[in-house]
């Protein structure tokens, strides 16, 4: 559910299925740095040939026997870092026709589209996450490196992901993501402040976590069994609870208890690079539909052509849909459904497999948020509680208060550093209803409750 800011051009031939897709690709910098403030781990640049290599040997080797086809693109360079379904040799669902649409200053002289239709045959579990070639830099203990180097570089998404990490004009960072890369620095160096958020598309996320050019990635990633084993990383426990939807015009006829069934033939556009497309092939392939799927580079430019008219519906996570509803909507009237999300996205962080000291701060850092919810311990009387001893033997445990036995020494941080979390972030509570109550989002009744209020979070004790 990433976005940037930027023009697109598409033009549409009706909803047969049958597009005229009009873009040109951004250059993909493979050994340049994504951010000039600090210095960034250049090793990257000397395995570029080996993820080149890797990558070309995966699209060799694919099955020849599926039926996609791809119409050759424009001598425009397309660098974006995408695989299609075809590319791998995978067959995507009946009666789904995919389109990308990828972004560039400059549109070619002739249409680039890459279309894919399969045989009738079930989607294999393989996702564009397993094209990712395995290519990890780190040397030594991570948490060792990232309190040698005195900051945190967090991956975050471009800066127009409401309520997750949204980048305003003056250069700060808000949304639930951004707060927990706070809190995860606060618990490193006692200073929320020591953070570098480094913007990465959907598509750039886990290939640059996997080079080192971040050290944790809180960018509304779903864990799912693919990326927790196919690619080699870890996830912490997760901070939202979300599940996919769509989003279309009212006028339109689509209504809050519209049906999938009900986007028969409809044109639906979603960001590429992410799970969301397989997720909505499956379901409109459940449903017996037939539907045109384009894919485009960001969730500006699925939302921009959305507003244009050349999608009939949009599909992403429930909470980025509810996002650009309250921004971007303006006189146009849409509305979110099925009233079931079509899946289970449990967003977590994810950093680095076998980098169990960094994961455990990343973890407990976490869990320190939903304790100090549970205790009702906020940065606003997290003193005044101290103060008078009124907590808690386990939160006075995790806030390192004196003669508590605190373990955060044990896990190589300061015995206050979660104390410096809550005092400096917030509890949980306070870091939700900061994200997503401007949207007019609450945490009442829903999987992102306290487990005590008929919800999902919870953590292990701290003892």
């Amino acid at each position: 559910m990433d976005s940037n800011v930027g023009n697109d051009e598409t033009m549409t031939a009706g909803h047969t299925g049958q597009q005229q897709v009009r873009s040109a690709t951004a250059s993909h910098k493979v050994c340049a740095p994504a951010h000039q403030s600090r210095p960034r781990n250049f090793r990257r640049c000397a395995i570029v040939a080996a993820a080149i290599l890797a990558v070309f040997a995966m699209a060799c080797s694919a099955d020849n026997s599926t039926t996609a086809q791809t119409i050759p693109p424009s001598t425009e360079p397309n660098d974006t870092a995408t695989t299609t379904t075809a590319e791998l040799g995978l067959p995507s669902p009946p009666s789904t026709t995919i389109l990308q649409a990828e972004p560039s200053p400059t549109p070619p002289t002739t249409e680039a589209m890459t279309v894919a239709t399969a045989p009738a045959t079930t989607l294999p579990e393989e996702r564009r996450d397993s094209a990712i070639p395995t290519i990890v830099l780190s040397d030594g203990d991570l948490l060792d490196q990232v309190i040698e180097r005195g900051w945190l570089n967090c991956g975050v998404s471009t800066g127009r992901n409401v309520a997750f990490s949204e980048q305003r004009s003056d250069g700060h960072w808000l949304g639930i993501d951004a707060d927990f890369c706070r809190a995860v620095a606060a618990a490193i160096f006692g200073d929320a402040n020591a953070v570098e958020f480094v913007p990465l598309t959907p598509a750039e996320r886990f290939v640059e976590l996997q080079w080192g050019s971040v050290d944790v990635l809180i960018r509304n990633t779903a864990w799912t069994q693919n990326r927790d084993t196919g690619i080699e990383l870890d996830f912490g426990p997760p901070i939202y609870y979300d599940g996919q939807q769509v989003m279309a015009r009212a006028s339109d006829g689509f209504s809050a208890t519209s049906r999938i069934q009900d986007l028969s033939e409809a044109v639906v556009c979603t960001s590429a690079g992410t799970s969301t497309e397989r997720v909505f092939a499956a379901a409109a392939d459940e449903a017996g539909i037939t539907v045109t799927l384009v894919t485009y580079e960001t969730f500006d430019f699925v939302t921009q052509n959305f507003i244009d008219g050349a999608c009939d519906a949009i599909t992403a996570d429930g909470s980025a849909l509810i996002g650009r509803m309250v921004h971007q909507q303006g006189e146009q009237r849409w509305v979110i459904f099925p009233p079931v999300p079509l899946s289970r996205e449990p967003l977590a962080p994810a950093y680095l497999h076998d980098q169990s000291r960094f994961g455990d701060v990343v973890n407990w850092t976490v869990f320190a948020t939903i304790i100090a919810d549970q205790y009702a311990v906020t940065s606003q009387n997290i003193d005044s509680l101290l103060a008078i001893g009124a907590l808690d033997p386990e939160a006075l445990r995790l806030l390192g208060a004196s003669n508590s036995y605190e373990l955060q020494t044990h896990m190589g941080l300061a015995a206050d550093a979660f104390y410096r979390v809550i005092s400096q972030v917030g509890n949980y509570d306070e870091i939700y209803n900061r994200s997503f109550g401007p949207i007019g989002m609450t945490r009442g009744g829903s999987l992102n409750a306290l487990w005590i209020d008929g919800g999902l979070m919870y953590a292990p004790p701290a003892r």
